[in-house]
């Protein structure tokens, strides 16, 4: 298939089968991959004709790296693609979410779930526990002050729920939370490894 432009880390992406992946597989893998579960891109440098991606059971210790030839892929979904999705099919999430999506609606911004909720938002699968984190990828081009981090972070501090956000830059990901409180250098994850930069956007 014709996939979006360009492939990027939290994607999650179908057309992964058993043939594509090692014969040696851990039995869970084996059957994530026969029911057709979806991979998700997982951020490291790869020839262009494949993509890094990561398996995932249901347990949080179930996460199996490989990759993945980008023509085998059939179907693509980023993040931001499930920040409207209809809340009423996930009772057991709508008021957590609810509280989320009235924040970062607000703010105009490109923004989606990633980890276990987008997963289960993705694929009906259902995989959010109450240990688990809700993961918020927000896509900002352009640079976000120190300022502007705090007031977002304080808002969704509000909510008390378990919230891991990440602002995805140009040059990679940085934690909202370490952008936001940070007098010094911060963590940037990029595809060729984490670097500590003073400024993620350049």
């Amino acid at each position: 298939m014709q996939t979006e432009t360009p492939l990027q880390a939290h994607d999650l992406l179908w057309g992964m089968t058993l043939d594509l992946l090692e014969t040696d597989l851990p039995t869970w893998v084996t059957e994530v991959i026969t029911q057709g579960q979806p991979v998700v891109v997982r951020r490291a440098t790869t020839d262009p004709t494949v993509i890094a991606v990561g398996i995932r059971g249901t347990a949080r210790h179930q996460r199996y790296a490989t990759q993945m030839p980008v023509s085998a892929i059939t179907k693509q979904l980023k993040p931001e693609a499930l920040s409207n999705v209809d809340l009423d099919c996930f009772p057991h999430l709508m008021n957590q979410l609810q509280m989320i999506q009235n924040i970062l609606n607000q703010k105009h911004w490109t923004w989606g779930y990633t980890g276990s909720v987008g997963f289960e938002l993705a694929t009906g699968i259902q995989t959010v526990t109450e240990n688990s984190d809700i993961d918020l990828l927000i896509r900002k081009e352009e640079f976000l002050t120190k300022d502007e981090a705090k007031q977002l972070l304080h808002q969704l501090e509000q909510t008390e729920l378990k919230l891991d956000v990440q602002l995805q830059t140009p040059k990679g990901g940085v934690a909202l939370k370490e952008w936001a409180s940070s007098t010094g250098k911060v963590l940037l994850k990029r595809n060729d490894g984490a670097v500590l930069v003073n400024n993620p956007w350049l």
